[in-house]
């Protein structure tokens, strides 16, 4: 028996950003890519698509909070007033955030169904592996969570029936 290393696919170069509603930015797919370390292993249509659907999502959500800051005479997210962190205005981080967790949580979701059992060596161990990615879903849902609430000002609450 051998194993033979591969790299990654390569991602593709000079992918050209998603252009949303005009009061949402823009999301940039390198950024994307980069920030959520996503190689060529998802393809650019693929990316492009679950990009897609994390932006009706997140901006379905955010519906009621654009129609008050358009009243308030903000014609886009970025001249909402915040807090300037680093290069960036931390309604735009946010706004990303719950971008890219959304995206996070369709792939893994679509990637979750492939087989893993002729790479890991047997059915345990692609329980294990299925159960990984079903953690790793439940953190991006939670971060897409928090980023929404933190953007609309609400407090964090995590409830649990017994």
């Amino acid at each position: 028996m051998s194993f033979l290393a591969t790299e990654s696919p390569p991602t593709p170069a000079n992918e050209p950003a998603v252009g949303n509603d005009g009061w949402f930015p823009d999301v940039d797919l390198q950024r994307l890519r980069e920030e959520c370390r996503l190689d060529g292993t998802v393809t650019a249509p693929r990316l492009r698509r679950a990009l897609l659907v994390a932006m009706s999502s997140v901006n379905a959500e955010l519906a009621d909070y654009r129609t008050r800051q358009k009243a308030q005479g903000y014609a886009r997210l970025l001249d909402v007033p915040s807090s300037q962190l680093g290069e960036e205005r931390l309604t735009m981080v946010l706004y990303l955030r719950a971008i890219h967790a959304a995206v996070q949580t369709e792939l893994t979701e679509v990637y979750r169904d492939i087989d893993t059992a002729a790479q890991s060596g047997g059915a345990q161990a692609a329980q294990m592996e299925q159960r990984r990615l079903a953690l790793k879903v439940d953190e991006h849902r939670r971060n897409l969570r928090w980023a929404i609430s933190d953007l609309l000002g609400l407090r964090r609450t995590t409830v649990e029936l017994i």
